[in-house]
Parts: C-alpha cells; sequence; structure tokens
C-alpha cells in the first residue's frame, strides 16, 4: 500500500501545489510510482499534469492524476494506494471540515509556510485542526530569502508551532516557478541545480520522518 501524503495550508500562495508537483518529481525520479490527487477546485495540479502530459515532458507514466471532491479523497487515495508508492494530495487553501478527510487519510501532513507574519498567522487553523485528527505535520518554510531577519524569525517561530520544523528550507528561486510552466519538477529541468538539490533534501527529510 501506497503512503499518503497531504499538503495543507489555508492560507493562499503558501505554495502547496508547487511542493506537490516537485516532490511527485522527485519520487519519480528515484523510480517510484506516484498518484496525486487534485482537491482544489482552482486545478491548478491538473495543469500542471497536463501541460506535462501534452509536452511528453519529463518521464513518462512515471505520474498518474486524478481529481476528487474533499469528501471522496479517501476512497480515491485507497483506490490509489493499491498499485502505487506515494500518493500525494494537494488540498484547497481554507481550513474547515472539508480538509478533514484528506488529513485522515494521510501518513504525513506537510504545511508549507511562506516567510511572512501572515502566513504563520494561517498556520495555526491547519495545525490545530491537524491536532484534532491525531496529526503533528512537518511545516515547511517555503520561498525563503536567505540571510534576512525576517527568515530567521520565521524559523525560530515555527519551533513554537504544534508541528515538526523542517531542517531543509526551499529558497525564492525562479526555477520552482519556470519548471512548472512547461510541466517538470526541478530535478527534470535544467539549470535548476540549486532548485534541485533543495528539493531532493526536503524529499530526503519527510521519507525519514515517515520512518
Amino acid at each position: 500500500m501506497a503512503t499518503v501524503i497531504t499538503l495543507a495550508q489555508q492560507k493562499g500562495g503558501s505554495g502547496k501545489t508547487t511542493l506537490t508537483t516537485h516532490l511527485a518529481c522527485e519520487l519519480a525520479a528515484r523510480g517510484h510510482k506516484v498518484a496525486l490527487i487534485d482537491t482544489d477546485p482552482q486545478g491548478s495540479l491538473g495543469r500542471w499534469f497536463m501541460t506535462r502530459w501534452e509536452r511528453e515532458t519529463g518521464l513518462k507514466g512515471d505520474i498518474t492524476f486524478s481529481t476528487s471532491s474533499a469528501w471522496g479523497v479517501t476512497f480515491e487515495s485507497q483506490k490509489l494506494a493499491k498499485d502505487h508508492d506515494y500518493v500525494l494530495i494537494d488540498t484547497p487553501p481554507k481550513i474547515d471540515s472539508d480538509l478533514k478527510p484528506a488529513l485522515k487519510a494521510a501518513d504525513l501532513v506537510v504545511v508549507p509556510v511562506s516567510a511572512s507574519q501572515v502566513d504563520l498567522w494561517a498556520t495555526e487553523g491547519v495545525l490545530d485542526l491537524a491536532q484534532r485528527e491525531g496529526m503533528r505535520p512537518l511545516a515547511v518554510l517555503n520561498r525563503a530569502r536567505g540571510g534576512t531577519k525576517l527568515t530567521g524569525k520565521v524559523l525560530a517561530a515555527l519551533d513554537e508551532l504544534e508541528a515538526d520544523p523542517a531542517k531543509t528550507v526551499i529558497g525564492q528561486r525562479v526555477a520552482y516557478a519556470e519548471a512548472i510552466g512547461v510541466g517538470q519538477g526541478v530535478c527534470e529541468f535544467p539549470g535548476a541545480k540549486a532548485a534541485s538539490e533543495e528539493m531532493a533534501t526536503l524529499t530526503d527529510e519527510i521519507l525519514s520522518h515517515l520512518r
């Protein structure tokens, strides 16, 4: 049976879909069978997948894609888990009862947090809901600018939350957006060495967190 990873955050623009796509590509590049479930009505993950398919870019057939309603995600994840190694669930930017099934289905919840105080405040609601579902998420600082006071403050604040702060920090790099635009992950995208190394390190940390 597959390992299920749910990415959740109530604030839009936190990087849920970005992390989902690049994590999926990194896992696929390592030889794993990966399935994606998009429960976000905006459909950004589906647009990325269609771009990938139409361009025949990256590893052909390495990743499968499905959509689901919030309350159908349990059935969909269980179905995909039968013949995949990892199932990644991308959720909409909101925090309400609709998020509960995606949390319950997960072996690990990953919460991306952009380097801003507003994003940090928004994270508290997600963590509270996850805690009520018996989950302790992994909080990942995303879109951070290295060496800034704000990044340092947000990193320090993550230690005070009901989550395990990831040691890996994902930087504000244009390669993440550029790769998504052509249906790829940074591990496949030419000239994205720094971003690719970051994502590989984060993937290692996520996998070690699951053991």
